[in-house]
């Protein structure tokens, strides 16, 4: 395919790249050039601050008592001496080189946007109009969202049933679910966190039903990577009279299902607790420096494919693959339709791992894949899960996989949608791009 290098955007996109490199030069080489070799000492000491601050952090979470204070204060304080430093050393130059810098990144992203690199959207299906919907809502998510919104109104406006979960009770939603589909519901949805919607969701994915998803949870992870608004959870209602239909994966680890993520290691071990509820970030640090250095709970490991992750201390498969180079949109799904699971697995044993974590672009003791199975094993026979935040005790070894494509959700024709991830930097293909006609 030949590209016309003297139409316009393509002189577009050819100066774009070179103000990118232009910009990212100065940016580097002006900090060097007014410092001296105080300059390249000056960046010397950042890179070890960094490096620094990195282990300190590693120390805070895996030590107790005056140890761990310590080192919280080391964390703080290197990287303030750090700014300080800076600050003295270079003056009107500290901010013009952020400057440039964002110039560099927006002037490459801006050429890179037209390279074809752009990842697809999930593809939109007419959506059958339904007339027996069912919907589950708990009043107690959001800190009473569906209360403060009037879903349940809204809902029964629009021809839904609706069943408002007793906070007393511990209801069996599957079951709910289930009986409605019986009883000749032909759409399921959940108004409520992320947990109640897997359960929910995979009821209708075996009935091959449609699936409402309303924002009336306090996170609403898998809401926000369907593009809905979760600042007005009632919006999501209007799929019920004027929606599309997405097609989109399910996730399962042994038999129960998760629409966002299954974590194993550290953080699934954390969430068991019953302090954990109450005491969030103290129960944290409690239990961390014994799960970190591997002085509680078991051994595993994650077998994906070839790949064998030997010893992780936390193991996070998702529902399709979470952003990892895009600072703004970190956490972020670009699409649920992949077919395939993310994996993200870390391993770090000292100080030293957890600095090269940081400054290492591509640290050993991070590993991030995607498969279609992951199977996670142990040393004991049993292994701790956090299930979209649910805490589950499974047998080993465990078995995650994706089911693509078992999910019909109803969502609203006109939402927010999933903002678009901005491309990688690529430092070579910008220089192809601004390379003179004939050479690129």
């Amino acid at each position: 395919m030949s590209v016309d290098v003297n139409a316009p955007a393509f002189r577009r996109q050819r100066w774009a790249a070179r103000t990118s490199l232009g910009a990212a030069a100065l940016a580097v080489l002006l900090p060097l050039a007014y410092g001296g070799l105080g300059g390249v000492l000056l960046l010397a000491a950042g890179l070890a601050g960094a490096a620094v601050t990195a282990a300190a952090v590693w120390w805070t979470l895996t030590r107790r008592g005056p140890e761990r204070w310590l080192a919280a204060g080391l964390a703080v304080v290197v990287p303030a001496l750090v700014l300080v430093l800076f600050v003295v050393t270079l003056g009107w130059v500290l901010v013009l080189s952020p400057v440039l810098w964002s110039v560099a990144v927006w002037s490459g992203r801006y050429a890179l946007r037209s390279t074809g690199t752009r990842p697809k959207r999930m593809k939109e299906h007419r959506a059958r109009s339904v007339r027996r919907p069912f919907l589950i809502m708990n009043p107690r998510s959001g800190g009473g969202k569906v209360e403060r919104f009037g879903l349940r109104e809204k809902a029964e406006r629009l021809g839904a049933r609706v069943v408002l979960l007793d906070p007393e009770k511990n209801q069996d939603v599957t079951a709910l679910a289930q009986a409605a589909v019986a009883d000749g519901a032909d759409l399921l949805g959940v108004a409520g966190g992320d947990g109640t919607q897997a359960l929910v969701a995979a009821v209708a994915a075996e009935h091959d039903l449609p699936f409402l998803v309303v924002s009336a949870g306090t996170r609403n992870h898998f809401a926000l990577d369907l593009g809905l608004d979760r600042t007005d959870p009632a919006a999501c209602l209007d799929a019920l009279t004027d929606g599309v239909e997405l097609r989109v994966d399910l996730g399962f680890v042994a038999d129960h299902p998760f629409v966002n993520n299954a974590s194993f290691g550290a953080y699934a071990a954390v969430v068991q607790s019953p302090a954990y509820r109450d005491d969030k970030i103290g129960t944290t640090l409690e239990l961390l420096p014994d799960l970190l250095t591997r002085q509680r709970g078991p051994r595993l490991t994650a077998r994906i494919d070839a790949v064998t992750i030997d010893g992780p201390q936390a193991v996070l498969v998702s529902n399709n693959a979470y952003r990892t180079g895009d600072p703004v949109g970190l956490g972020r799904r670009e699409r649920l339709d992949s077919g395939l699971l993310g994996i993200l697995g870390v391993r770090v044993d000292s100080a030293a791992e957890a600095a090269a974590l940081l400054l290492d672009p591509d640290p050993e003791g991070l590993t991030v894949l995607s498969a279609r199975e992951v199977v996670v094993s142990a040393d004991q026979p049993e292994i701790e899960v956090g299930v979209d935040g649910e805490a589950l005790v499974l047998p080993a070894p465990v078995h995650c996989r994706i089911a693509p494509g078992a999910l019909r959700v109803h969502v609203p024709r006109k939402r927010p949608g999933v903002p678009t991830a901005q491309p990688r930097l690529n430092w070579r293909r910008l220089r192809k791009l601004a390379a003179p006609a004939g050479r690129g």
